[in-house]
């Protein structure tokens, strides 16, 4: 079969790549060829701050590699050999484990950009899913590289989350030993789990971020005033809003560079365990299996969802479905927001209220999962958890904002199933169980009243703006 010589208008050793491999043909189409909107604002530095975390972890978990034996006899003394004996060895562990705290700061952040602005929608929902199967291969990397120091809140810590596959039915305990591969956490559980943090999950990591740079350039990123470029083409083709991604984007993006990796090496050499939260003070005692730390709760970024999982409390299943499912909520967000309206500059001020109570709550639920449970954190951790659900039933509300009629049947809906599950989790006999349930309602009713009758009694409140044919400086 005759082989059709590629044409190139580089010349030298580059022509000769060129001939043989799309070199430029790709540079054009994802870099100097490649037009996003001129408009992108601070949101849109977490992006490549992302990638450049990603790799700073690929980079510094190599060097960790060479140095570790996951062995559950060795691996806390090989930990502290790299910090104390290693040359620089504090550094790395150091880099990589703050590294791991950046990573999700600056996905939640572009997260909740996507959110903000609707970039899940214009042909994006599979953007926007390839980016929460990045999430879940994220916690799953975070999680496993979790354990492998083997401290006291790595074991505990692995034996609450495998426990939670045990709940559930039929299956349950066949998959928790499948997946320690023995009757207790032990020496196979952390080999295998090395070998999943360190080779498998990384692929997986670093291909879905290709599929996701490849499909986001496919449609075109999405804008602040989410307008779609692609719309107004000057007689060149070339987007009117549209600027070439190199070499504009790139020299834009090396402040933001800069001062996040200023602020990340301070942090490194000033902050390491950021007072217990990056590095958990139990983590820097050996595993020991007859010692249960006092309090055992997961590194900051996986605790929104912990609170989640202790709020249930109907059955271990429920909580450990609810868990999962807090998670599954974010993948639908395309078919529950179907407002047209992409940015929420444009939505009704209640929408902008939603999302930023949506915002305070989830951290509210973060700071919930690292505190010992309480009576009244207890009954908070279940408000929180209502209105992190109720969220989503009100962005679908809020989806066909010209009919506020519908408001009214929503919040008594909804309404109506909080007060529901409040009478059937009250006690009479638990009085401070039932005390807290009898004030603290006022949380969830109070995020109804202010999503949902706020702009059904004051129209302005459920007003939309005119989103403009062309971006907006």
């Amino acid at each position: 079969m005759a082989a059709y010589p590629r044409t190139t208008e580089a010349t030298g050793v580059l022509g000769w790549i060129d001939e043989r491999f799309p070199l430029l043909e790709t540079w054009k189409a994802h870099m100097s060829e490649y037009y996003a909107p001129k408009n992108f604002n601070v949101w849109y530095y977490f992006g490549v701050l992302a990638m450049l975390v990603l790799v700073i972890q690929i980079v510094s978990g190599i060097f960790l590699t060479m140095h570790y034996k996951p062995d559950a006899e060795l691996a806390f003394a090989s930990v502290e050999y790299i910090m104390r004996d290693v040359p620089g060895g504090w550094f790395i562990r150091y880099m990589h484990s703050t590294g791991a705290s950046a990573f999700f700061i600056v996905v939640y952040f572009h997260m909740f950009r996507g959110i903000m602005y609707g970039s899940y929608k214009g042909k994006r929902e599979l953007v926007w899913l390839i980016g929460m199967a990045l999430y879940l291969a994220l916690m799953a990397e975070a999680f496993m590289g979790y354990m492998l120091p083997w401290g006291q809140m790595s074991f505990w810590g692995a034996q609450v989350i495998i426990n939670l596959f045990q709940t559930i039915p039929v299956v349950g305990d066949g998959l928790s030993i499948w997946i320690r591969g023995d009757f207790v956490i032990s020496d196979p559980t952390l080999n295998r789990l090395f070998a999943f943090h360190v080779a498998a999950v990384p692929l997986i990591l670093v291909a879905l971020v290709f599929v996701h740079i490849v499909a986001l350039h496919t449609v075109g990123s999405n804008n602040p005033d989410g307008v779609e470029i692609k719309a107004i083409k000057d007689d060149k083709g070339i987007p009117l809003d549209g600027i070439p991604f190199h070499p504009y984007y790139t020299v834009h993006d090396i402040p933001a560079i800069v001062v996040f990796l200023m602020a990340f090496f301070a942090i490194i050499f000033f902050a390491p365990e950021m007072g217990g939260y990056f590095l958990e003070h139990a983590n820097f005692e050996p595993a020991n299996p007859l010692k249960t730390p006092k309090h055992i709760a997961p590194v900051w970024y996986f605790t929104p969802f912990y609170t989640v999982l202790r709020a249930v409390t109907l059955s271990p299943f429920m909580g450990t479905l609810a868990m999962f499912g807090a998670i599954i909520m974010l993948f639908l967000l395309p078919w529950l927001d179907r407002n047209p309206i992409k940015s929420w500059r444009y939505r009704n001020t209640a929408h902008m209220l939603n999302l930023a109570i949506f915002a305070a709550v989830f951290m509210i639920l973060g700071y919930l999962g690292v505190k010992a449970v309480t009576p009244e954190y207890k009954e908070l951790g279940v408000r929180m958890t209502e209105i992190y659900f109720l969220f989503f039933a009100v962005i679908f509300a809020h989806s066909k904002s010209e009919n506020p009629g519908r408001y009214l049947i929503w919040f008594l809906v909804l309404a109506a199933a909080i007060i529901g599950i409040d009478f059937w989790r009250y006690n009479p006999d638990d009085a401070v169980s039932a005390g807290q349930i009898m004030w603290q309602w006022v949380w969830p009713i109070g995020y109804l009243a202010l999503t949902l009758l706020l702009p059904l009694f004051l129209r302005g409140c459920n007003a939309e703006k005119t989103v403009p044919e062309r971006v907006t400086s």
